[in-house]
C-alpha cells in the first residue's frame, strides 16, 4: 500500500515521503497514529500544492533576508570602547553586543547567526561573518574606536 508520510517516520523516512509498505503497517500503525495518509489523487495534490507553498514561502523569506542583507553588507558598525596600556582594549565585543547594536538600528538579528573568527579585542575594524539562512550570508565589519 502507497501512503504520503505527514511525519518523520524512524527507519522508514521523512515527512512528505512517498512510501510503499505493507497493508497491515499502514492501517495498524501509521494511518491509526496519525503517522501517514493513503496515497490517492486527492491527497497527491494536497501534498503538492502544500509543497508549492512551502517553497513559495521560503522564497519570499529568502527575498527579504536579502533585502537586510543589502542594507548591512556595506556597514560598519561602531563600537566606543576603553583603552589601557600601548592601546589595549579591556574585553572582547561578543556577538551578543553585536546583535544589540543592530536591533539599535532597526534589525533584528539573533546572536546565533553572528559569526566571530577572532575575538574582536583591537581598536581597528575585524570582519565577522552574518548568517541570516543557509543562502544568505554576508561579511559585516566592526569597527573598534576610543
Amino acid at each position: 500500500m502507497k501512503v504520503i508520510l505527514l511525519n518523520d517516520v524512524k527507519s522508514l523516512g521523512k515527512k512528505d515521503e512517498i512510501k510503499n509498505v505493507s497493508d497491515g503497517y499502514a492501517n495498524n500503525f501509521l494511518i491509526k497514529n496519525g503517522l501517514a495518509v493513503p496515497y490517492s489523487k486527492t491527497s497527491k495534490q494536497v501534498l503538492d500544492k502544500e509543497l508549492g507553498n512551502r517553497a513559495r514561502e521560503e522564497q519570499e523569506k529568502i527575498d527579504e533576508l536579502n533585502k537586510i542583507k543589502q542594507k548591512l553588507e556595506h556597514q560598519q558598525i561602531e563600537f566606543k570602547v576603553k583603552t589601557g596600556k600601548d592601546e589595549r582594549v579591556f574585553g572582547t565585543i561578543s556577538s551578543k553586543q553585536i546583535s544589540d547594536k543592530l536591533l539599535e538600528l532597526g534589525y533584528k538579528i539573533d546572536k546565533k547567526s553572528i559569526k566571530i573568527k577572532d575575538a574582536i579585542s583591537s581598536l581597528g575594524i575585524t570582519e565577522v561573518e552574518v548568517e541570516l539562512h543557509k543562502q544568505v550570508k554576508f561579511k559585516l565589519d566592526i569597527k573598534l574606536v576610543k
